[in-house]
């Protein structure tokens, strides 16, 4: 029975992250689903998350998970969020949307929000934070101007998340599109959602190391 599980949607295949951490992964979460994971849960890791569909999960339910003795990761989306507003109790925020959520660079919901097909989890719109990524590189690689860069990131801001898309840039500045045919685009949320993974692994490792060396120490056995 997996003591780890982790909360995935839109952000990353379950084959791929499966790739990355043993681990029971479920649905985006939503209000009540922390709560109902058997006491034999050490480990959350919350990438993904319910905004709309249903009552997303709150902060509260995090910190009397932390409270529990659980340890609690978060990541890309609902996880990014959720860190930000309780790394000072206890949860474990990864990567560089939770950083700018944390430090206040970001400070709406809707910057990870995407839209996507039920069931397959198949993400229908690209997150604002990837958008704005990808147009800072063109802006860099000097596609786009400084002034250009601002106004494209206002225009597709204003759309309703689930009409944000590159697609929808190329329209709006069609040398996007060649632009896009030659470099890779950014997916912050996808490499926050590695480096989750990643941490997760380690923190296990390191749990499993001490309750090794813990009996030994209950038996007054001298240990180097």
């Amino acid at each position: 029975m997996h003591d780890t599980v982790v909360f995935l949607g839109p952000t990353m295949p379950v084959a791929e992250a499966r790739r990355l951490l043993d681990a029971e992964f479920l649905p985006p979460v939503c209000r009540g689903d922390i709560a109902r994971l058997p006491a034999s849960i050490r480990f959350i890791g919350v990438i993904d998350g319910e905004f709309f569909q249903n009552l997303a999960v709150s902060p509260k339910e995090i910190i009397q998970a932390l409270a529990r003795g659980t340890k609690v990761f978060g990541s890309s989306s609902m996880g990014a969020l959720r860190a930000a507003e309780t790394h000072t109790f206890g949860m474990v925020g990864i990567g560089r949307i939770f950083e700018q959520f944390r430090d206040g660079i970001l400070d709406a919901d809707d910057e990870v929000a995407v839209a996507y097909e039920p069931g397959t989890y198949r993400a229908l719109s690209d997150a604002m934070v990837n958008l704005r990524e990808a147009l800072a590189l063109a802006r860099s690689a000097g596609v786009i101007t400084e002034s250009q860069h601002h106004d494209l990131c206002s225009l597709i801001k204003a759309r309703y998340f689930p009409h944000r898309s590159w697609r929808a840039l190329e329209q709006l500045y069609p040398p996007l599109r060649k632009f896009a045919e030659r470099q890779r685009l950014p997916d912050l949320k996808h490499d926050d959602a590695c480096a989750l993974l990643s941490a997760m692994g380690r923190a296990r490792k390191t749990e499993a190391a001490k309750a090794q060396k813990t009996p030994l120490r209950a038996c007054g056995v001298n240990t180097l």
